[in-house]
């Protein structure tokens, strides 16, 4: 290899290098012979490179070009030349040069390829999957791959450069109940124990912050044993950050400083130096959403106070089920929303065909709509007439209703109600996210350059009730501080505290979600208390965390941004598969290597375990 090791790389090449002889080392991306002329694009993580092999050139050298195919490895060595300007590729960064070649070595040949590796978008994911180290070669992957290096080096630069440390916390943990099941790994040296691996490092983070190392991050690998569903992974990286001596304004700051120095650093974007901030109810009552993507407006509206005055009986029914329910709900110091009927006003969308509406329709019924009402806008500005669907209903009320909605003449107008205003919120907003991929409102902007919209959702409840186990259990984790004003009647209303929580999203995406957390043991014993927790099993699961509260624990908080999103987005894309490097697929399987697989029966047999399979079904 010392002999024809590369002297530069497929990108670097440039006119400013004409007449130079030099060394290039890479994979065949393509060939192609024309009249005797040979011309190879070859590739390397940096760049493509036309090399041209002449008609003149020796016999030897002719025959190894004869047989190059796709994916041979390649070490040739030639002088670069410049081009005609008629044959320049301003396509390619070395598109001025080519180089001649005088000398070739394949190092190693390539079977015949399963997929070319030019045409990612028609393979297969399951393909990609299975044979990942060719899909990684593809220009897509190394420079999303290239990308996600360049983020996390960008974090690790702002976060040191703010006075933060990056510390390792243990990936063998204690199992501790926090919502998806663990993974969980058995010790060989005390049988019938086990580790498990973290799913974040909540616990760790704030025993440093009782440590006193003020500032923490980590670029942090998660775990979680979920059920296989959407796009989600069962390993996953964090940009894990606690601080002490805060309030959610500071690590909110904090937070859209680091942000705006990644997209600066990366995508040469400048992000507004504050993100707008709606309040939990806010966001779910305009967008059905605690992650709305606000890169376009369409705001949910209230039709409530035009139901008692039109006769559609089903919207009646609803509100006055949903005043039955929170009534029978504050019987049992449960708060409830009651009912809803929630309206959007899709502008200029009144020549939706009645098979459109459908597909609309079969998007709320996803999220338990019982329907999708529907009217359309007609007549002037001045006198507005409503046609179609539940029109019939409303129609005297017209002028009345498009005034306050603000819905002019070739609106489309689309309601659902329920007996339970979040099914109405969700469902509707659900409808609202689908007209925004389906108009494209969600795009580029008008000078193709893609759009960021962040913004914080922030006064989340602490608490919900789960109506199956008929109990209260935490909306995020049980280490959220309640906000002050809420801690003289925790245990009376646990369902209207709202927690010091906030949650950052981006493009409709959950991108990052922390709070404020519990320093005071006394406080934390109540949070369990509430959620049901026995104190028996809390002291064995967090007894170390309380304890050290014990010990003059500072107020502290912190954040923890998904990377695989983050960089998600920021590429493009719409799976976090397309940055992550070795993805399992959507049955947590890895087709490449055959993971999980079986072990043998020593290695069982060394940690004392047994398997015992499930019956099999016929």
């Amino acid at each position: 290899m010392e002999t024809m090791k590369r002297t530069t790389n497929c990108g670097a090449l440039r006119r400013a290098d004409e007449g130079k002889t030099v060394i290039l080392n890479g994979w065949v991306h393509r060939k192609r012979d024309h009249g005797g002329i040979s011309f190879i694009n070859l590739r390397d993580r940096y760049g493509i490179t036309q090399v041209v092999v002449d008609s003149d050139a020796p016999a030897e050298l002719a025959a190894l070009i004869a047989e190059l195919r796709n994916e041979f490895c390649i070490a040739l060595e030639g002088t670069v030349r410049s081009r005609p300007d008629s044959m320049v590729n301003p396509e390619m960064a070395t598109g001025e040069i080519e180089v001649v070649a005088k000398k070739l070595v394949i190092l190693n040949r390539s079977e015949v390829l399963p997929f070319q590796i030019d045409e990612e978008s028609e393979v297969k994911e399951e393909l990609r999957l299975t044979y990942r180290y060719l899909d990684l070669r593809s220009a897509g992957m190394q420079r999303r791959i290239k990308l996600r290096n360049e983020v996390s080096f960008a974090v690790r630069e702002w976060m040191i450069g703010q006075g933060f440390y990056e510390i390792e916390t243990p990936t063998f943990i204690k199992s501790t109940p926090e919502g998806a099941r663990d993974y969980l790994v058995p010790s060989r040296l005390y049988p019938g124990k086990f580790y498990a691996l973290p799913q974040s490092p909540q616990l760790y983070k704030q025993i440093l912050m009782v440590a006193g190392f003020d500032k923490y991050f980590q670029i942090a690998r998660c775990y979680r044993d979920e059920d296989a569903r959407g796009d989600r992974q069962p390993e996953f990286t964090q940009i894990d950050i606690e601080m002490s001596f805060v309030n959610r304004d500071d690590i909110l700051s904090m937070t859209e400083g680091l942000m705006g120095h990644i997209f600066k650093k990366t995508l040469g974007q400048e992000l507004p130096p504050r993100f707008k901030r709606l309040s939990y109810e806010e966001a779910m009552e305009r967008y059905g959403s605690d992650k709305p993507d606000l890169r376009f407006d369409m705001p949910m509206q209230d039709f409530g106070p035009y139901v008692a005055e039109g006769s559609f009986q089903a919207f009646k029914d609803a509100l006055a089920a949903g005043e039955a329910d929170k009534a029978a709900a504050a019987a049992r110091g449960i708060s409830l929303a009651g009912g809803g009927v929630k309206v959007l006003v899709v502008p200029g969308k009144a020549d939706y065909s009645r098979k459109q509406i459908e597909e609309l329709e079969a998007q709320a019924k996803i999220y338990r709509a019982k329907g999708l009402a529907w009217m359309k806008v007609a007549g002037t500005e001045t006198e507005s007439i409503l046609e179609g669907g539940i029109a019939k209903f409303f129609g005297d009320r017209a002028q009345k209703i498009t005034a306050g909605l603000g819905a002019k003449p070739g609106d489309l107008l689309l309601l659902v109600a329920d007996s339970q205003r979040k099914i109405a919120n969700v469902a509707l907003g659900s409808v609202r996210s689908k007209l925004g991929r389906d108009l494209g409102l969600n795009g580029p902007g008008p000078d193709g350059v893609p759009r960021f919209e962040f913004a914080w959702i922030v006064d989340f409840p602490l608490f919900e009730f789960n109506d199956q186990e008929n109990r209260w259990e935490a909306a995020h984790h049980m280490f959220s501080w309640p906000q002050d004003k809420y801690h003289a009647t925790l245990e009376q209303d646990p369902g209207s505290v709202k927690g010091d929580l906030y949650d950052l999203v981006l493009n409709g995406y959950e991108l990052a979600s922390g709070s404020i957390r519990i320093h005071d043991s006394e406080l934390q014993k109540r949070i369990f208390k509430i959620v049901g927790l026995d104190p028996l099993e809390a002291e064995q699961k967090f007894g170390f965390l309380t304890e050290a509260f014990k010990y003059g624990a500072p107020p502290h908080g912190g954040i923890a941004p998904g990377l695989d999103r983050l960089v998600m987005l920021m590429a493009g894309e719409t799976s976090i598969k397309e940055v992550i490097a070795f993805p399992k697929n959507s049955f947590a399987v890895s087709p490449m290597d055959d993971c999980p697989g079986e072990v043998d029966q020593k290695q069982l047999d060394e940690l004392h375990l047994a398997v015992v399979l499930p019956p099999r079904t016929e």
